[in-house]
């Protein structure tokens, strides 16, 4: 976490953010133009591009015509400009809904990066009451960035019903025509340990045959659609660089915050995730509870002798935004064998993602999108990544781990 004091002769700027039992004030920067420059960092991104694609054709030992220069405006936009661009196959309420998710986002990538963060981690350790058995008990920052959302797609007016992992049933909102599924704060207890976290968020349209039925019936049935009917999902990784990365049905694209100015700006236009990777990601601690399926694709990528011939690495994090990021980039598999991530707000609009970057996920036997959710907080076992990775891993068959010894790490 990096520390500035700075004084423009103009004093000190807070804004205050309420909930029971705990006020927080978090420092917020004065609305100012960004200094003029003569030539915009996007268009070092554009050369380095270029200069990227020459090098590989030389490696490759072919040659290239280059083609005329990008221009800047073609090629970094804001994701209002992404979404603009889009006018008439993306509806109107939908971009209004996802520009307060990314503002939200902002608001809590600011708060992760600032002293806040341990003011709400000091001032509501005493103040978190008990949760259900579906729920695992929240840590202080879940809370408010579930709160930051929550009021950001109130906002919107656009937004009937809602579920977070941080609330027992689904919201009713009853004046828009959209649904949201989010966890608003992913991998939140590496939070002190400033390791990456992330927000993940999916939207589907309202069913109008849920009309008629009493409020909270209607949220669950709104909530609870599989996700082969999402319109759109995402995430937001808060890192070193603060990336959304955003499907509305049409690729998968990522987006980074440009701290200079505020906005999200398209870094990574249609993501293509590698047909097969080098890297697994799971917590291989576990090894001894698994099933002799997992174990043997283990010991085989291990060792270069799965279908493909190199020996595989690991990498894991422990964060699943952070870990599906490096997956999606680089290839591979990124997983949790055991019944533990959502079906509802974790695992469908990850995987929806996945696919729309040309990837797959999977619960060891079947299709994510494909299950039918049966509650809330349905738990399940999760595997996505490059689609060449996921069907050797199905092809052991065993791969799914029933038991749980109790873990509390």
């Amino acid at each position: 976490m990096l520390s500035c004091s700075l004084s423009l002769g103009q004093g000190r700027v807070s804004s205050v953010f309420n909930r029971p039992k705990y006020s927080l004030r978090i420092p917020v920067s004065r609305s100012v133009s960004p200094p003029a420059r003569s030539v915009p960092w996007t268009a070092n991104l554009v050369q380095a591009r270029r200069i990227t694609a020459m090098a590989n054709s030389v490696s490759s030992g072919t040659s290239v015509e280059l083609a005329a220069p990008v221009t800047v405006e073609e090629e970094a936009a804001t994701l209002i400009d992404f979404l603009s661009r889009r006018e008439g196959a993306l509806d109107d309420g939908l971009a209004v809904v996802l520009m307060h998710l990314q503002a939200a986002c902002k608001r809590i990538a600011a708060l992760l990066a600032s002293p806040a963060a341990l003011q709400v981690t000091s001032s509501m350790k005493d103040s978190i009451g008990a949760t259900t058995a579906a729920r695992d008990v929240p840590k202080p920052l879940d809370i408010v960035s579930n709160d930051i959302i929550k009021a950001a797609l109130k906002r919107s007016g656009n937004v009937a019903a809602l579920a977070s992992e941080e609330e027992d049933s689904a919201v009713w909102f009853g004046d828009g025509q959209y649904v949201v599924v989010f966890d608003p704060l992913d991998g939140s207890r590496n939070i002190d340990a400033s390791i990456p976290t992330g927000t993940i968020f999916g939207i589907y349209k309202s069913i109008p045959e849920a009309e008629g039925l009493p409020e909270e019936e209607k949220a669950s049935r709104n909530v609870l659609q599989p996700g082969s009917k999402l319109l759109a999902s995402g995430y937001a990784l808060y890192s070193s660089a603060t990336m959304l990365c955003l499907t509305v049905g049409s690729g998968c694209h990522g987006f980074t915050l440009d701290t200079s100015f505020g906005e999200f700006v398209l870094t990574h236009p249609n993501l293509h995730i590698p047909k097969r990777g080098q890297i697994y990601s799971v917590n291989d601690a576990r090894y001894y509870d698994w099933p002799a399926g997992l174990r043997r694709y283990i010991d085989d990528i291990r060792q270069g002798k799965g279908q493909y011939p190199k020996k595989y690495s690991a990498r894991y994090i422990c964060s699943l935004v952070a870990d599906l990021h490096r997956t999606i980039l680089y290839g591979g598999i990124a997983m949790n064998p055991r019944s533990h991530l959502r079906l509802v707000y974790e695992a469908n609009p990850l995987s929806y993602l996945v696919e729309q970057a040309q990837g797959k996920g999977s619960d060891g036997k079947r299709r994510i999108l494909d299950i039918e959710p049966t509650k809330l907080h349905e738990r399940l076992p999760l595997f996505l990544g490059s689609p060449d990775d996921i069907l050797e891993l199905e092809s052991y068959g065993d791969v799914q781990q029933l038991v749980n010894p109790g873990y509390e790490v």
